[in-house]
């Protein structure tokens, strides 16, 4: 029977005294940062050539060049521009509503930043979650129950539903722990089939009486109470609530499990090596589970903010991309939860800087999802990115970070 001390732990990485190898962080963070700044380049190609005024000047391209240079140079400015503007701060706007652009990218990015935590815990214990759609959608529906079947006080009310969301999205999670630790089952089958029992489970709920909004005619659940709303932060019209707090402070307990606590070194170890952690007397499949609860169960306060920050109910769309957008957000943000928040912020501004972006200038909101497959490409091929901007290598690419570890 094995003893389990922290003396006799191995650390991830290799034996006691061995030092991890790891990707220099500052390399690292230069190719992430030179990975967007390649999406942004393509994408200012893909507008000049979708640019019927630069196209119409590149017929005549050889006679007056400029024509051309000068078009697509307009086109890409403009588009950019209002993508900015969409995403920060309009100068055509005035007082409270001028803060309107910055406020919806904070909604957008809230669940982007529990999803890419999600899966970035997921990643560091060498899982990968890719059920996060389904763990959304079961913590939208647990916040919603609570929020309008049960009758409570303001803040309690909240709290409760909130809890309802953990738990929907953690029980989902530990099912898909549970399913590779017993079986052998790989997570990722298991959590793609997952993701549509759960798709499939939403439906029948929205066609029940209990759950469905009368008079029982549409696919939408009933109205959470207001004592079950997360509150505003800057008030009505702005739409930005108390689930961006809760999403900085889940960042930082997730950043404070892996660098702090025990539990987070077992996790890590088994990231690193389960076959190590094993020899140690650590429980692998026991601390699989306990990844994949923990990982659901932020994915699941995602889809608890939006039912219970934005939309007050649930719909068949209710969990939208956020989990498969997730996946892009954790490797933006290398698996660290403070570059996950960055990368969750931009990607929420690229969502917002779309819409005005389409309105004022034209240009596909579709170029939105090109730069995030972009990014996700060249953050995939580091190699790439340095031959192109002439970096030193030491980057680690995806399968880096999947194995690598954020730095205490």
């Amino acid at each position: 029977m094995s003893t389990e001390t922290p003396a006799k732990e191995v650390p991830p990485g290799g034996p006691a005294g061995a030092a991890p190898r790891r990707p220099a962080p500052r390399r690292t963070w230069l190719v992430t940062v030179f990975a967007v700044v390649g999406a942004v380049l393509v994408g200012a190609v893909l507008i000049a050539v979708g640019d019927a005024r630069t196209r119409a000047a590149a017929g005549y391209f050889f006679s007056y060049p400029w024509d051309t240079f000068s078009n697509a140079w307009y086109a890409v400015r403009d588009a950019y521009l209002a993508l900015l503007e969409g995403a920060l701060y309009s100068p055509d706007l005035s007082g409270r509503a001028a803060l309107g652009p910055i406020s919806e990218t904070l909604v957008n990015a809230t669940p982007l930043v529990l999803g890419g935590l999600a899966v970035a815990l997921a990643f560091r214990v060498g899982l990968f979650n890719i059920g996060g759609q389904g763990q959304v959608i079961l913590g939208a529906v647990g916040a919603a129950w609570l929020g309008f079947a049960w009758d409570l006080p303001a803040g309690l009310h909240l709290l409760v539903a909130l809890v309802g969301g953990l738990v929907g999205g953690l029980l989902w999670g530990a099912l898909i722990g549970w399913l590779k630790a017993r079986t052998g089952a790989h997570e990722v089958i298991t959590s793609i089939m997952l993701n549509y029992v759960a798709l499939n489970l939403l439906n029948f709920l929205l066609s029940t009486r209990g759950f469905q909004r009368p008079p029982y005619g549409q696919a939408i659940s009933e109205q959470v109470a207001g004592s079950a709303r997360l509150p505003l932060l800057l008030g009505s019209p702005l739409r930005v609530h108390a689930g961006l707090l809760l999403a900085l402070l889940a960042a930082v307990v997730v950043h404070w499990l892996f660098s702090r606590s025990r539990l987070g070194f077992r996790l890590r170890a088994v990231g690193a090596n389960p076959e190590a952690a094993r020899t140690a007397g650590m429980s692998v499949g026991r601390l699989q589970i306990t990844a994949m609860a923990l990982s659901g169960g932020l994915a699941g306060l995602a889809g608890a903010s939006q039912v219970l920050g934005v939309s007050g109910s649930v719909t068949g769309s209710v969990a939208g991309s956020i989990g498969f957008d997730a996946i892009t957000v954790a490797l933006l943000g290398r698996n660290n939860p403070y570059g996950v928040i960055g990368a969750g912020l931009l990607f929420g501004g690229l969502r917002a800087g779309g819409v005005q972006m389409q309105s004022t200038t034209g240009v596909p909101v579709d170029l939105v999802g090109v730069l995030q497959a972009l990014i996700v490409l060249f953050i995939a091929a580091p190699a790439l990115v340095r031959a192109v901007f002439r970096l030193r290598a030491g980057g680690g690419g995806v399968g880096t970070e999947l194995a690598g570890g954020w730095s205490r």
